[in-house]
């Protein structure tokens, strides 16, 4: 059921309920609901997706060897969020000492094109095995698209010192270049089976772009225009994804060829929901910080506004953005998953 819920509402046809996906990283949460650890047992996620009634599973896939085994990456560090702490890594030097080094990079060169035939069926073995796997619909993907590769590469201080130099250089040569590789990777999934591909991109901070946006409509969007046609050729459906606030250049990516976009709650909702709620698929809604640091009453209410709104939109995929965190009271949280179940349901409609 759980299935064919997700895969309905991501083809924008309403179901009997909103269907709902969410970025788990709170342990007590699944303890509590599977008895099992899922640092100590692999079926405990599974488990607990099922009993919260899931009907889609965010992932994504860079392919089979890491950028950092094929050439220069820059690590900046993790901070504390897990239960454990097992999330933390310190910053590590970064290889790009100037915005020279950067303007000078070249992705293809730097990290070579994996050949194609093995790619497309190391792709299609990935997605056999998660979907097969799951009651629900499971994404391809691909993180590193554009920004969030030069993230990856560089790190923020090269990255926005190099747009800084040589904006023109910066967007045109590198994001090219790292353009072209993403396009290798992207045209590998268009050959797979999957139905949903998510498109990753970190490319505007929690306070919106961090470069003019003339920059993204000149060297990012029309390139996203040109990923997406290969998988739209295919027949897949394309959600875009960014951490940060990206409401302002919805239209934009509309344009280019989304189907869907997932976002944090620093994006205005009731824009989304009255711009798009009718047309393309909207996977967010509520806030971890009121889960985390509000009272019973104040999730009560902003969960109560977010369904009013996403009972009317077909393609709506309830989620807490940006993550389900550790620190969540496991009282709110018993609260919040019982208000889903209520408030989520659609009248006079049944998918039996």
């Amino acid at each position: 059921m759980s299935y064919a819920i997700g895969r309905a509402a991501l083809n924008m046809q309403r179901t009997e309920r909103v269907a709902r996906t969410e970025y788990n990283d709170n342990w007590e949460i699944v303890r509590y609901f599977t008895g099992k650890d899922p640092r100590e047992d692999a079926t405990a996620y599974k488990d607990f997706n099922d009993t919260i009634h899931l009907d889609y599973l965010w992932a994504i896939n860079d392919g089979p060897i890491p950028w950092s085994k094929r050439g220069r990456t820059t690590d900046m560090g993790h901070a504390v969020y897990m239960e454990d702490g097992s999330d933390y890594r310190p910053i590590m030097h970064s290889p790009f000492t100037t915005s020279e080094d950067v303007l000078r990079f070249n992705a293809v060169d730097e990290y070579g094109l994996p050949e194609f035939s093995g790619l497309v069926a190391y792709y299609e073995d990935w997605y056999q095995l998660n979907q097969g796997g799951a009651d629900q619909v499971v994404s391809g993907g691909y993180y590193k698209t554009i920004v969030s590769g030069a993230i990856e590469a560089f790190g923020w201080e090269r990255l926005l010192e190099a747009v800084g130099d040589d904006a023109e250089c910066f967007g045109e040569k590198v994001l090219g270049s790292i353009f072209e590789l993403s396009l290798h990777h992207y045209k590998a999934w268009a050959e797979t089976s999957i139905e949903v591909f998510m498109c990753h991109d970190d490319m505007v901070w929690t306070s919106g772009p961090f470069i003019h946006p003339d920059f993204y409509r000149t060297y990012i969007f029309p390139r996203y225009k040109e990923l997406w046609a290969p998988l739209k050729a295919a027949g897949k459906r394309i959600i875009y994804c960014s951490d940060g606030t990206y409401d302002m250049f919805m239209d934009d990516l509309a344009a280019a060829g989304a189907d869907g976009f997932c976002f944090e709650p620093t994006n205005d909702l009731e824009m989304l929901v009255r711009k798009y709620g009718r047309t393309h698929v909207l996977m967010g809604g509520a806030d971890c910080r009121t889960l985390s640091f509000g009272t019973p009453e104040e999730i009560e209410r902003e969960l109560r506004w977010i369904f009013a709104m996403a009972r009317e939109c077909p393609g709506f995929v309830f989620a807490t953005g940006n993550h389900f965190p550790a620190n969540i009271p496991l009282e709110h949280a018993l609260l919040y998953f019982k208000l889903i179940d209520e408030l989520g349901v659609r009248s006079g409609i049944s998918t039996r």
